[in-house]
């Protein structure tokens, strides 16, 4: 009797006091005093706060910011994921973890329309454009005058092949884990991360050899905010991936429980598809009429 008026009676799990929404707030504001502090060095030398000098102790700052704020995402996580071990994600839990990852990718949607917004604005109105950069000449036309664009079926296309690849093998990955086929499931994955590890290292020689810089005009701005920005988000979710690599060798996920692998399945595919928006119009459309660099 009693441990029948132990046991919940409903499907909401009462988690437990958790000290990580504070320390990762802390480490947030500490990497944010740190980040500002370097950019504001860069501007003036000098970086003044509650009356010290923050500029030789910033990358210090920063440091220590950033590895709370890592620490935190992985005791937090690690938490939840014991959650999960002792049967607290209730069909009604898994649910709301569904919705909170939908709202998440929506928020990062946004966030990309933000940078196409902005290429878009200054290729189709390149002399409003000129004015409000105040920086450079684009003589009316986009790619600005003088600028000469990387060849889109060149290294793009490649990176394009190879996330379409890893897209392929996560799902392969998705069905070998519905099916409770382990061995389908790992090697699904080590092909996926090895993709996306492989997306990186292209993109990174991309950028070496790219014909022009960020700060030499807008599109430049423009194109390294936007490919930068997919770039870091490959990167994020490469490392997901690969921590649902180690769960997966560690037998954590079933045909019935394996939100964690979804979740890193849905991020994944969103990826995928704003690169072939990326593709499509930053590279492809935007080179249309305009100056190949030889050899890119």
């Amino acid at each position: 009797m009693a441990d029948a008026h132990a046991k919940p009676q409903h499907d909401y799990h009462i988690i437990d006091p958790s000290p990580w929404p504070f320390i990762g707030s802390v480490g947030a504001l500490v990497m944010a005093i740190g980040g500002i502090a370097w950019m504001q060095s860069m501007k003036s030398g000098s970086v003044p706060f509650l009356g010290l000098d923050l500029a030789g102790a910033r990358y210090w700052i920063f440091a220590v910011g950033f590895m709370i704020v890592i620490y935190t995402m992985i005791s937090w996580w690690s938490d939840t994921i014991k959650e999960a071990h002792e049967g607290h994600h209730t069909r009604v839990v898994s649910l709301h973890l569904r919705y909170g990852m939908i709202m998440f990718i929506a928020s990062e949607v946004m966030f990309f329309v933000a940078w196409f917004w902005a290429f878009f604005d200054a290729a189709l109105f390149p002399g409003e454009a000129a004015q409000v950069a105040r920086a450079e000449f684009t003589g009316g036309q986009w790619p600005p005058q003088g600028i000469e664009v990387l060849d889109p079926f060149h290294l793009p296309l490649y990176n394009t092949i190879i996330l379409l690849l890893s897209g392929t093998t996560v799902t392969w990955a998705h069905h070998a884990l519905l099916h409770d086929d382990r061995k389908g499931l790992i090697w699904g994955l080590v092909l996926t991360v090895g993709l996306g590890v492989l997306f990186s290292f292209v993109q990174v020689y991309e950028y070496m050899h790219a014909p022009f810089a960020f700060a030499d005009s807008i599109y430049g701005a423009t194109f390294f905010m936007a490919t930068g920005f997919h770039g870091f988000h490959v990167l994020i979710g490469t490392i997901f991936l690969l921590v649902c690599l180690f769960r997966a060798m560690a037998g954590d996920f079933t045909p019935k429980q394996h939100f964690g692998f979804e979740a890193a399945a849905w991020y994944w595919h969103f990826v995928d598809v704003v690169w072939l928006f990326l593709f499509a119009s930053i590279y492809v459309w935007a080179s249309a009429g305009a100056t190949i660099a030889a050899g890119h």
